[in-house]
Formats: structure tokens, C-alpha cells, sequence
């Protein structure tokens, strides 16, 4: 029988990527997840072993251990809410307690490369404080310390990629000139499909990294390079400055404030391998490790060729939302519904198309300005802001971020096709955009309706406040969705019928 093992975090950038590699090497693989449909669309969904419930419960932990002989741990937080250190190690000590009981083998942990005797940021101090709590428990523990992964849709990536393009001049914090060590995200990988393998009762931590120590600016300058533009001019300044970076970082690239800070506090310090003994126990990949610049062409021709596997937007970093309560449900309740319904004579997959494709190329369809505008106050509430894109230009998947949306339902029946995506900017209440294709006839029904539950006063009053707006946003969005659509289909029908 194939060895079995589990892995957490499957919803995740690295768990996404590890399960159909960890598939591909022969293992049993078991995912543990909090809502089982934010992987109903993922390629491996029928090839493994679903687990439904949360590591801070012990008897879920229990019962997700069971038969298991490998437990890849690939749950962290940036850390953004009070108390997050204290639960991250609660959380380590129940997965540690229920692998023991369960006779789980090894546990296997991704944590980031650090310098010993030092201060560290609250987010490396606790990914550091969660390793330790995994090698000092009953089963056999090994923990790799990378540095900055380098991969399309990592959010170091992401970082690297939108400071270079944005800022061609920046005046930069004291720790632009520290040394680092990245990784390609394909040699993380390779590390954590053959940790398995590793000889029996190994116990330790183990640097990973690519052999190529840069400077931060020198990161940027080797991405400048490989994106074909022309080189930037990085200028540090005296003064480390996290904090404020932390708010610059969230305002010129997508990465929202709650990451962006503990990012950018990983900073303060080299982040260079220290030793490189997983060499005796799996060699390189065949062709060796990748380098810095070898590793952004790969990461930028994915995102050419939107190939984009898994992005750092995969996993949501507040609690899981509730779905959309069915319409009956909202009786006796307060709620607010703008919605918008247009007939057109385009067949139904030619407006799916319109719809399957926003926030993306063509944005929302409606007044890109007052977007950008709400973003921008959205980051600096600290929220997720509106430029956080999407991991596939084409095609969409249940749990899929959307700029500050994120996919709740796609929805295809004989009744019609249903995209419907839940709001995570900082609102007082909860929001829905649901974007609808229905047949009539050889045409459609486009139905449009923003679904809005307000919480308390501050919930009411907002929504009149921007009442004035909706209405010149939502009947343009209805208007150019049609109007593209029926773009598609002329294109279409001159594509069948070429004139000769």
C-alpha cells in the first residue's frame, strides 16, 4: 500500500502546489480543510482523501491523523489580529499531541530562514517558536527555514514584481542592503516531496536555499533585468522604518496591510542558509537548484501564459465567511439588493464569458476610477484594497480571489450559469455580487444583484452613503458586460464565417 500522508494547508500557495506533486510520487494524500468546497475545482479533488475540520480542534486533528505516516504542517498566519502568537502555538501543540496519540511518523513543517540572537519580527518569531514546539514534541520533527520564495503567485513574488514595475526610482528603508537568500518556489517543493523519504527519527531543522545570496535591492535590480525594463534606482536610507514601509508596500502593490507589514518586518534581518546539510539526505533536483533570475523567467512566464497554479490570495486570512443565506431566509431581516436585469439577444456563453472574466483585463466594467478610489480607502482601513487581481485571467475556481472579492459559488445548470463572489473589504456588514446567465430563448437574461447585510447603524448608514454611487456603477456594469458580450459573439460568428 501507498504511504499515506496528510497535508494541511492544501488551500494554501505551497499546500496547493505539494498535493498533486506528493500524487505524482505514489503517495495516498488526505487534505484537511475547513470548507471542503474551497477545493471542489482544484484538478486533484477526486484523487484524494477529504478531511473536513479545523487543527485547533483536537478530536478534528485526531481523526485527520488516523493511518497517517507523514503530517505536512503547512498552517501559519502573517499575524496580523491580537493574540495570534499564542494561538499559532496552541494550535502547534494540538497537532503535535494528536500525530503522538495517532502514531503519526514524522511531521513535516515550512518555516523562514533567520539569524539566531536576534530580535525578531512577531511573524518569524512565531513560525520559529511553532518549529521548536514540533521538535520538542513525541514525534519526529523536520523543519525547513527558506527564505523569500520566488514563484508566480508568492506573495514575495508579488511584492518583488509590483514594487519594480511601479516605482522606478525608491527611496528605500535600511533594509534594502540585507542579504537574502531566495528560493525557487519549484526547490521548496522538491524538498517537502522527498521529506518522506528522510531516514527514520530524524529530528532538526534544515536551511533551504538557493546558493545565490542578493541583496534586497539586488533582488529587485535581477527582476528588472528578467522583466525586460529599464533598471531601477533603489536608494537606502539610514532608518529601518518597518512600520511605514509595511503602509508603502501595502499602497503600491496588491499585498494587503495585515501581510504586508510582517513581510516587510522579515526584513530587518539576513535571511542567508546557515548550513547545508540537506544535501546528505536528498540531493538537488537533477540540473540543480535555480537560480535567482532562472527562477523570476520561469515565475514571469507562467504569469504570460496564465498558468498561474496557486497564489498567495488562495488562502483567505480572516475566518471563514458564511455563505449567502437563500433568499426565503432573508424574511424579518434587514437587507439591502440592487439589482439589475437586461434581456439581449447574445447566447448565454458569450455573456458567462464576460462575467467569468472580471477584475480581470477588463476590470468591472464600469467607471475604473471610483474603484480605484474605494480601494485605496480600503487599504488604508486596512483591508485587502482593490488591485489584489486574480490567480487566472480565463478561469475561475470556488475560493479564487477577485481583487477584494472572493469566489463563494460558480454555479452551472440547465437554469443558467451563476458566478457569485462574497465581499472582503472592511465593511460594517456582509456583502454578495452575484453575476447570473440565464437562457431565454436563443438569448439571455443577464441578472445582476448586490446583496448587502448590514451590521447595526454604522451598516445602514454606510450603505445610503454610497447609495449615490451605485447608481451610476452598477447600470454601467450591466450595460458594458452586454456590450462586450455581444462583441464576443460578432467575433465569433466572423471567426466561423470568414470571408473568402
Amino acid at each position: 500500500m501507498a504511504q499515506r500522508v496528510l497535508v494541511t494547508g492544501a488551500t494554501g500557495y505551497i499546500g496547493g502546489r505539494l498535493v498533486p506533486r506528493l500524487l505524482e510520487a505514489g503517495y495516498a494524500v488526505r487534505v484537511l480543510v475547513r470548507s471542503p468546497s474551497k477545493i471542489e475545482e482544484v484538478p486533484w479533488h477526486d484523487e484524494v482523501e477529504i478531511a473536513t475540520g479545523d487543527l485547533g480542534d483536537p478530536e478534528a486533528a485526531a481523526r485527520a491523523c488516523a493511518g497517517v505516516d507523514t503530517f505536512f504542517y503547512l498552517v501559519h498566519s502573517m499575524g496580523s489580529g491580537a493574540g495570534f502568537e499564542q494561538q499559532e502555538l496552541q494550535m502547534a501543540r494540538t497537532v503535535a499531541e494528536a500525530a503522538a496519540r495517532a502514531g503519526v511518523s514524522r511531521i513535516v513543517y515550512l518555516g523562514g530562514l533567520h539569524p539566531e540572537d536576534v530580535e525578531l519580527s512577531r511573524h518569524m518569531r512565531s513560525r520559529t517558536a511553532v518549529g521548536r514546539v514540533l521538535l520538542e514534541g513525541a514525534v519526529p520533527a523536520v523543519v525547513f527555514q527558506a527564505g523569500v520564495v520566488i514563484g508566480s503567485g508568492s506573495a514575495s513574488f508579488e511584492m518583488i514584481r509590483h514594487l519594480t514595475e511601479n516605482l522606478p526610482v525608491m527611496p528605500a528603508p535600511s533594509w534594502v542592503r540585507r542579504r537574502i537568500e531566495p528560493i525557487a518556489v519549484r526547490d521548496v517543493l522538491h524538498y517537502l516531496v522527498h521529506a518522506p523519504e528522510l531516514p527514520e527519527g530524524l529530528n532538526r531543522t534544515f536551511d533551504i536555499g538557493s546558493r545565490e545570496v542578493l541583496s534586497y535591492a539586488g533582488i529587485m535590480y535581477g527582476y528588472a533585468h528578467e522583466a525586460g525594463i529599464a533598471r531601477r534606482r533603489v536608494y537606502s536610507l539610514p532608518i529601518p522604518a518597518p512600520k511605514l514601509a509595511g503602509w508603502w508596500v501595502a499602497l503600491t502593490t496588491p499585498i494587503p496591510h495585515s501581510m504586508a507589514v510582517p513581510l516587510v518586518e522579515s526584513l530587518q534581518h539576513d535571511a542567508v542558509a546557515a548550513e547545508h546539510d540537506i544535501d546528505r539526505y536528498i540531493p538537488p533536483p537533477e540540473g540543480g537548484l535555480t537560480g535567482y533570475r532562472k527562477a523570476v523567467e520561469l515565475a514571469l512566464g507562467k504569469l504570460r501564459s496564465d498558468d498561474v497554479e496557486t497564489s498567495w490570495t488562495n488562502a483567505s486570512h480572516g475566518p471563514p465567511s458564511d455563505p449567502l443565506p437563500s433568499d426565503p431566509e432573508w424574511a424579518g431581516r434587514t437587507v439591502y439588493v440592487d439589482e439589475r436585469t437586461r434581456h439581449t439577444d447574445v447566447a448565454p456563453e458569450h455573456v458567462w464569458r464576460v462575467i467569468q472574466g472580471v477584475g480581470a483585463e477588463d476590470g468591472w466594467h464600469s467607471w475604473p476610477e471610483a474603484w480605484a478610489v474605494r480601494g485605496i480607502m480600503d487599504k488604508l482601513a486596512g483591508g485587502v484594497g482593490h488591485t489584489r487581481g486574480r490567480r487566472s485571467s480565463q478561469r475561475l475556481r470556488v475560493g479564487d480571489a477577485v481583487d477584494w472579492w472572493r469566489v463563494e459559488a460558480l454555479e452551472d445548470s440547465p437554469e443558467g450559469k451563476v458566478l457569485r463572489l462574497h465581499a472582503e473589504m472592511k465593511i460594517p456588514g456582509r456583502a454578495w455580487l452575484e453575476l447570473s446567465a440565464l437562457p431565454d430563448g436563443a438569448g439571455t437574461i443577464y441578472r445582476q444583484r448586490a446583496i448587502y447585510f448590514p451590521t447595526g447603524l454604522s451598516g445602514k448608514l454606510y450603505w445610503w452613503l454610497v447609495w449615490p454611487f451605485h447608481g451610476l456603477i452598477f447600470p454601467a456594469m450591466a450595460r458594458n458586460i452586454i456590450q462586450r458580450a455581444a462583441a464576443y459573439q460578432s467575433s465569433s460568428m466572423v471567426t466561423k464565417n470568414p470571408v473568402t
